[in-house]
C-alpha cells in the first residue's frame, strides 16, 4: 500500500517508516521538520517527503493524494510534559486530517493513544489509574489534547475505518513483541516498546481486526 504517516520524525515514527518499508510498502512522509528524519530515510525512493504544518490545508491535501492510509505516531511530547500547548491542537489537527481523508476518499486510519483514552472495554487496574491520573494532575494540558483525540475520532472519523492503537509506558528497546487486548484485562501491561508499538500499526494495517476499536497494546 502506498501510505502517509504522521508524527514521522519522533521515535515512534521513525520505527514506524521502517516497518512500513519493511512490509513492501511505499511511504509519504508529512513533517515541520522532514530534515529530523535520518539521511537512510529521505534518501530512500520509497519515501516520498512533504513539508508542513498539521494546519496547513493545502500543504497536508497534497500529501494525502493517492495514499491508501493514514498511519498517525503524532502525540503530545514527553519531553515537554505540562508545557503541552492549551487547545487540543493535535485533537484540532486530527480535525483537519479526518477532513482531507474523505475528500480524498481514504478510509483507513491507524493513530497512537494512550489510556487516557478510555474504552467500554477496559475495567479498573490501579496501576494503570495511578499512571493517567498522574499524567492528567501534572501534564493537563497533553492529557487533554489526548481525550480529544480520542473524542475527535470517534465522533467525526465515523464514516473511517479507524483504529486508535493506545500505548502505555514507551521505552527505546528492540523487543517487538506484543500482546492487544484492554485495560485490566489480565494479560496487558504497562509497558511497551515503541518497535512493539511500529510492528502492531504495520500488522493491523494489513489484517483490519481491531477496525473501530481502541485497544491497548503492551508488552506481554
Amino acid at each position: 500500500m502506498h501510505v502517509l504517516i504522521l508524527g514521522a520524525t519522533g521515535a515512534a515514527g521513525v520505527l514506524l517508516i521502517q516497518e512500513a518499508l519493511a512490509a513492501s510498502h511505499t511511504v509519504v512522509v508529512y513533517a515541520r521538520s522532514p530534515e529530523k528524519l535520518p539521511e537512510e530515510t529521505r534518501n530512500d525512493p520509497r519515501v516520498t517527503i512533504h513539508k508542513g504544518q498539521l494546519d496547513d490545508r493545502e500543504a497536508l491535501s497534497s500529501a494525502m493524494k493517492g495514499v491508501d492510509a493514514v498511519l498517525s505516531a503524532l502525540g503530545p511530547s514527553v519531553s515537554r510534559g505540562p508545557m503541552h500547548p492549551k487547545g487540543t491542537p493535535l485533537a484540532r489537527a486530527y480535525s483537519l486530517i479526518i477532513e482531507l481523508m474523505k475528500s480524498h476518499s481514504v478510509h483507513r486510519l491507524l493513530a497512537l493513544g494512550t489510556p487516557s483514552i478510555t474504552d467500554p472495554n477496559d475495567k479498573f487496574s490501579l496501576r494503570m489509574s495511578i499512571i493517567v491520573n498522574g499524567v492528567a494532575t501534572l501534564a493537563r494540558t497533553a492529557y487533554e489534547d489526548v481525550v480529544a483525540i480520542g473524542e475527535t475520532i470517534r465522533t467525526q472519523g465515523n464514516d473511517l475505518d479507524w483504529t486508535i492503537a493506545r500505548v502505555p509506558l514507551l521505552s527505546g528497546s528492540n523487543d517487538k513483541n506484543f500482546v492487544v487486548g484492554y485495560v485490566g484485562d489480565g494479560k496487558t501491561g504497562i509497558w511497551l516498546t515503541r518497535a512493539g508499538f511500529a510492528l502492531f500499526v504495520v500488522q493491523e494495517l494489513e489484517n483490519n481486526k481491531w477496525v473501530k476499536k481502541a485497544p491497548l497494546i503492551t508488552l506481554p
